[in-house]
């Protein structure tokens, strides 16, 4: 491989890239290709992102009883997340102690206990080894109470407002120092029920695309392509559809001139330490009215006071992106869930949220909505999707061995916690390489040099 940073091709078959190597990967406004292709460099993301990172499993909501369980991955570890008799939520390694097979297969579902096909031994619900099969057998050369016999707590686990993020490292920040400025995104869905929690009851989409992890990303938080890649999407004034009930139009993706790109550049994106980042509100996007809204809305005012309930409906972002694989829309009211499955293949999980007390006719809005926009056949995700396709199969032909993020390069403006940039500015992208470069030569353990990102006045962020 070329050390000049200028020519990171590297050689068929290679198993290991050296810091060096992999610095080469990531230039001020650009990466090499391999950042998405090469197979082992998907290995080692495995290994020093998902493996140091925070990543999000699940939602307190999804095993709401004890024996409820979800079955999900930390990178390439199956674990199962599940409440137990003492009302605790657990993450637990999907692994017997025994000879290591996967004890829980389904997905989701009520058990009293996990038990292994194989052999059959048997778990509570907190990991811990409930039973052996003719365990006299064992006499004295072995102690059945060892921990690692049972099913293995994952080294850190812990929950902010019901989202469970577990980390495969005993080393970093705390969650909340590593959320930093983005707890304001599940800050403002939790001011927005009535009742002060939120759920994931609503079911989910689940698919496959045939693309680099990274790409989804980079792709909810780049105001530069929804006029190109959803023109599908508009009508003949240059409008996409409604995004929500109540609210009289959809925004508007081309200028009323019909020249070209709206300005999106009239909002704002902000980048934080550790890869996390927002994208601000379409500016056209209004506080909804009509009869639900308006019952929706008393019931915050009863909660919150009008003034304050004014400031919580206000837009103020469109997706926040808590990396490495989570996602919340705000404008749409879910949350996506990316999983690496191999270098060139991802797996999206989308769920509805529902605000616990809030009119249910606005769960069955958000639903309808999802099913036109984030289902496999439907609008707008399919049209990213394709993009993704398409660049995983074009970044293999010969000729450019770069992927250029120059856009607003040297424009971002330094604020207090981090950076702010204008909506079509790609320095999101650019803090999530940096990041991600930080996470794979060992130095992102206190978020300096992942790139900063910012808050604005605007955005609920708290400390």
């Amino acid at each position: 491989m070329a050390k000049n940073g200028r020519g990171a091709a590297r050689n068929a078959g290679a198993a290991h890239w050296d810091e060096q190597e992999l610095r080469a990967l990531v230039q001020a406004d650009r990466v090499h290709r391999s950042y998405y292709l090469d197979p082992d460099i998907f290995e080692i993301e495995m290994e020093r992102v998902f493996g140091s990172t925070w990543v999000y499993v699940g939602h307190a909501s999804q095993v709401p009883e004890p024996g409820d369980f979800l079955c999900t991955d930390v990178g390439r570890q199956p674990v199962v997340m599940c409440r137990h008799q003492d009302g605790q939520v657990y993450v637990l390694f999907n692994r017997c102690g025994h000879r290591g097979a996967k004890v829980v297969n389904e997905e989701s579902g009520t058990a009293k206990l996990f038990r292994c096909c194989y052999h059959g031994w048997t778990y509570h619900t907190d990991g811990e080894l409930a039973g052996v099969p003719l365990a006299e057998g064992y006499g004295d050369s072995i102690d059945l109470s060892a921990p690692e016999l049972g099913m293995v707590r994952l080294p850190r686990v812990a929950d902010y407002h019901g989202f469970v993020f577990a980390s495969l490292s005993l080393e970093g920040p705390d969650l909340v120092s590593y959320l930093g400025g983005v707890k304001s995104g599940i800050d403002e869905f939790i001011d927005r029920a009535p009742d002060g929690e939120i759920e994931l009851v609503g079911g989910c989409h689940r698919y496959e695309f045939h693309g680099n992890w990274k790409f989804q990303l980079e792709n909810v938080i780049d105001s530069y392509h929804p006029y190109a890649a959803h023109e599908c999407t508009l009508d003949t004034t240059g409008r996409q559809m409604k995004r929500h009930g109540g609210v009289e139009t959809g925004p508007r993706l081309v200028s009323q001139s019909g020249s070209g790109m709206r300005n999106y550049d009239e909002t704002d994106n902000w980048s934080f330490a550790y890869g996390h980042g927002i994208s601000g509100p379409f500016s056209v996007e209004k506080e909804p009215t009509g009869p639900v809204h308006e019952k929706y809305r008393a019931l915050l005012v009863a909660k919150h006071g009008d003034s304050r309930t004014t400031d919580i409906l206000r837009p103020i972002r469109h997706n926040t992106i808590y990396y490495p694989n989570l996602i919340i829309q705000s404008s749409s009211q879910h949350l996506r869930v990316v999983r690496p499955v191999a270098v060139d293949r991802t797996e999206l999980r989308i769920y509805p949220i529902r605000f616990k007390g809030a009119p249910e006719e606005m769960h069955h809005d958000v639903i309808r909505y999802l099913n036109i926009t984030h289902a496999p056949g439907a609008m707008i995700q399919p049209d990213d999707l394709e993009a993704f396709g398409r660049m995983q199969q074009g970044l293999v032909a010969q000729g450019n061995e770069w992927v250029l993020f120059a856009r607003g390069l040297g424009q971002e403006i330094i604020e207090e916690t981090g950076w702010r940039a204008p909506g079509t500015n790609e320095m999101p992208l650019r803090n999530q390489q940096r990041a991600w470069l930080d996470y794979m030569c060992g130095a992102a353990q206190d978020g300096h040099g992942a790139g900063s990102g910012g808050a604005r006045s605007g955005v609920r962020a708290t400390s």
